[in-house]
């Protein structure tokens, strides 16, 4: 009888432990406390987030406005991904410097270095203000009129929110329209770099072990948020001082066991779980399929180029990255989808849905109307991937036209901003042609342009490309066209406006390019416009109808880069039939995979050397050094940089990445399979204090021990 009493309050406290989900964090009391309790957590809703009192949240940064960072000092270091802080790391180096292949360490404050444009948010507070903005409508009103008084609600509430002048406001919406939150928000401008670890380590696996586990890699970077001397946000300048937090995180020295609690903090970027079948079977078998083909055929041919180019090699490594990226994690998304059957689950929850709302006339027909518009929209959805993928993402020459094609409708319409306008171009163009190779962008263009023309839906194919041969049309551009270098792209615009439109629609890229972009804006652009405005409104109903429907359900807001909260535990999983994968990898992993001399899986001679030694100092783990861990916190883009944190609140690891099994959680979150990768924080210091000899950096934090208490 004792036996069973145990089961079921195991089996009572699982089934309220869950895991999964992208929780607003001023919303957390109530059943996820209990869930994040149940799973091991001695925070309460509180310590995660308060508004009167310091807690966790006055640590969370969004970075630059597209990852996460943390605070972990009381002088405003702030640690973040490698790979988010990439950029600043290359603009900083040169063949001279290569801060990417030897690593940075200022070892005094007054080496820190400035970047101008980066910015880091931190969040005030959180209101909800649903009841503000769904408000003042009239029966019978038509969609776009109802849109209009919200759009007049939203400017109102922003209008009459209470804040410091310093202070900015947002209002974002929640589960499709039907929630609204506002949130008060300081902008600092003042970031810093102050540490990297060489690319040998920050990126170690590169592209070959992205989205992959077991992982090796030391992806983090440290930066410094300077604030003025009243400790508010201001421009860079040498009399700012560090910016003096609220709450900074406590480093933990004690790691991870399996089943250990995990709270991952952070700006997931956005998801979308709520998606009918049919949006899932078109994703998989239609767009993720296109984009896949192009990505591939370009990285094919840079990563040739970069292997046999040092120059080139420094130029590309962040472009590469970025486009290897998604190009994996749509491959892995494609198969994690296949393998949990999320269409066909999906397609069982709507025979249900159909069911329970088939005496429904607001509801009845939503699913068929999903059908309908999802065939429609199909064609030039396809179109809009092929456009994006090949002329503004991956050949660089075609995005040169299209800065050019939007600076021409610009000045066409106002004639008076053509200065304002050309300067700010030239000025995006000196950024550009810094890391740009016609050598390397030819044969990139001749393949993709091949298979634009084979490819896209011939009801948006330009009547240019109709009869026109593709190698013949490289030639002619790549040899001919001012738009091959900076010198050429200052001449095309030099002169008076008559002059300057008078020479871009003369070069031939822009020729082509224009024609492209007319087809983009004037054709794709409207169709698809048309088409997703029905299918958001249909999906708006929709997502309170499956609220409705299903009371009992746990719906978590999609992510919109918000900050949000996901809780669950350090966990291996099998990935397929008998095969297991351990949560935590270790530096003996990495030697395993070492290969001297190759870009992606080299190794400084100095890590090579502390392993030889097994000096590992205070960070080592019973003879061995702890890299990475996984969990089930349920992640997605923005999140990188995110602080993982324990039970008791202190700072365990650094998220970096997903298993490429769990890639669809952006669509489908499956615990058994999905998986976040994180930095062990017991890695991140051991290479501050034994690789990079700076003391300086680990006694600015708080290093603990909780699992001692």
């Amino acid at each position: 009888m004792k036996y069973i009493k145990l089961l079921i309050l195991f089996i009572t406290i699982q089934m309220t432990a869950q895991q999964g989900g992208m929780w607003i964090p001023s919303l957390l009391e109530g059943m996820n406390e209990t869930e994040m309790q149940n799973l091991g957590s001695k925070l309460s809703a509180k310590d995660i987030y308060d508004v009167n009192t310091s807690s966790l949240k006055d640590a969370i940064v969004h970075f630059n406005g597209g990852c996460t960072s943390e605070i972990i000092s009381a002088s405003a270091l702030l640690l973040t991904n490698h790979h988010c802080g990439y950029g600043a790391i290359q603009s900083h180096s040169s063949l001279d410097h290569d801060y990417l292949q030897d690593g940075f360490w200022a070892m005094t404050i007054s080496e820190e270095l400035s970047n101008p444009g980066m910015v880091a948010t931190l969040i005030n507070r959180i209101e909800d203000v649903t009841d503000l903005v769904l408000t003042g409508f009239e029966s019978g009103m038509a969609p776009k009129e109802r849109q209009s008084k919200i759009d007049q609600n939203l400017a109102s509430v922003k209008k009459n929110a209470i804040k410091e002048e310093w202070q900015d406001v947002k209002v974002k919406a929640f589960y499709k329209g039907n929630q609204y939150v506002l949130f008060i928000t300081e902008t600092f401008k003042d970031i810093r770099l102050v540490g990297a670890p060489p690319t040998s380590i920050g990126k170690f696996g590169s592209d070959t072990d992205n989205w992959m586990w077991p992982r090796h890699t030391g992806d983090f970077s440290l930066f410094r948020i300077y604030a003025d001397k009243n400790n508010r946000p201001a421009e860079y300048s040498s009399d700012n001082v560090p910016y003096k937090p609220k709450h900074y995180l406590p480093v933990s020295l004690d790691g991870v066991s399996e089943n250990d609690f995990t709270l991952v903090y952070g700006f997931p970027g956005s998801t979308n779980e709520y998606l009918p079948a049919v949006a899932i079977d078109q994703i998989v078998h239609v767009i993720n399929p296109a984009k896949i083909e192009i990505r591939e055929e370009a990285l094919q041919i840079v990563d040739k180029f970069m292997r046999q180019d040092e120059k080139i090699k420094i130029q590309y490594s962040s472009k590469y990255a970025r486009i290897a990226n998604y190009w994996k994690k749509w491959i892995g998304e494609n198969q994690g989808i296949e393998k949990s059957k999320a269409i066909y689950h999906k397609q069982l929850q709507e025979k249900e849905f159909k069911k329970k709302v088939k005496n429904n006339p607001e509801y009845n027909n939503l699913l068929p109307e999903f059908s309908k518009l999802y065939k429609e929209i199909n064609n030039v959805s396809l179109a809009r991937s092929y456009w994006i993928e090949v002329s503004y993402r991956n050949v660089e020459l075609l995005y040169t036209t299209v800065l050019l094609y939007q600076f021409e409708q610009k000045i066409k319409k106002d004639l008076t901003s053509f200065d304002a306008e050309r300067e700010k171009l030239l000025k995006r163009f000196k950024s550009f042609y810094k890391n740009y190779s016609p050598q390397v962008d030819e044969p990139v263009f001749k393949k993709l342009m091949t298979l634009y023309k084979e490819k896209i839906p011939s009801e948006y194919l330009p009547d240019i490309l109709k009869n026109t041969d593709i190698d013949t049309l490289t030639v002619e551009i790549y040899n001919e066209s001012e738009l091959t270098s900076l010198v050429g792209a200052e001449k095309l615009l030099s002169g008076t406006p008559a002059d300057v439109l008078n020479k871009i629609n003369s070069d031939n890229a822009y020729v082509l390019g224009r024609a492209l972009s007319d087809s983009y804006y004037n054709n794709i652009s409207p169709d698809y416009n048309a088409l997703i405005i029905q299918i958001q409104a249909i999906q708006k109903i929709y997502m309170k109808a499956l609220m409705e429907t299903f009371p009992d359900a746990r719906f978590f807001p999609d992510a919109n880069s918000t900050i949000r909260v996901t809780y669950g535990k350090v966990s291996g999983y099998y990935p397929r039939d008998a095969v297991y994968y351990e949560p935590v990898s270790y530096l003996r992993g990495a030697i395993e995979k070492y290969v001297p001399g190759d870009y992606e899986f080299d190794m400084p001679a100095k890590l090579l050397e502390l392993y030889k030694n097994k000096d590992y100092g205070i960070y080592g783990d019973n003879g061995k050094m702890p890299i990475n861990f996984i969990g089930t916190n349920h992640t997605t883009g923005g999140n990188s940089g995110s602080p993982v944190i324990d039970a008791q609140g202190n700072l365990i690891g650094l998220n970096f990445d997903r298993v490429w099994e769990g890639t669809m959680s952006d669509y489908n979150y499956d615990p058994d399979i999905c998986r976040n990768i994180m930095v062990d924080a017991r890695y991140i210091l051991f290479i501050i204090d034994k690789f990079a000899g700076n003391e300086r950096l680990i006694k600015e934090m708080t290093l603990v021990h909780p699992k001692s208490k």
